[in-house]
Parts: structure tokens; sequence; C-alpha cells
């Protein structure tokens, strides 16, 4: 069975015991976290969509990690000879699907 869940602004396709990474939540390493915004669930019978979102159907993870991602560079150069460099690490948190309850 397999769902689909909206957090951070995007929209992930997961299933029981897939690792992603996602935008940054609240909660420590090994807390259990609820996605709550399930939009779409298959792989049974019959395909069920939300309008927008499925009510009764609960998607339930474990954080893995909170880190930040690798450097995002942005270089600037202009003709008269000067240039500028900045960048940003982008913060994410690792999760791992641990149920899919369709109910």
């Amino acid at each position: 069975m397999y769902a689909v869940i909206r957090t951070g602004g995007k929209q992930y396709r997961v299933a029981e015991g897939d690792v992603l990474r996602i935008e940054k939540i609240a909660g420590d390493k090994g807390a259990e976290v609820k996605f709550d915004e399930v939009l779409m669930v298959g792989g049974t019978e019959a395909v069920k969509v939300g309008k927008p979102t499925l009510t009764g159907v609960k998607v339930t993870g474990k954080i893995l990690r909170q880190a930040k991602a690798r450097r995002v560079l942005h270089f600037r150069k202009e003709k008269e000879g000067w240039t500028r460099l900045r960048g940003h690490r982008q913060q994410f948190t690792e999760v791992k699907i641990t149920a899919v309850n369709a109910g």
C-alpha cells in the first residue's frame, strides 16, 4: 500500500519502509511523526483520492536525523571586476515511514 502525503509545501509518494528527506520539522531523533495531510491512497483494490485530503487515513514515521544539506553556492560576477559569493545550507529531516493506515 502506498500514499501521497503533503508536507513542507511538497508532495511525496510513500510506502511502508521508505526513507525520505523532507523540509525540517520539529522533533528529536527517534520521535514519532504523524502526517495528517494524506492526498491519496493506493495499492489496494481501489484508489482513494481526497478532495483535497482524506479523512481517517494516517501515515506515521520515525525521525532518523536532523541535519543540513550540502552547501548551495550563488556566485555573481560583473563586468567591472567585482564578485560576490553567497551560499546557504538548507536544513532537512530524514524520516522512515513506519505505517500507512487506511482506516
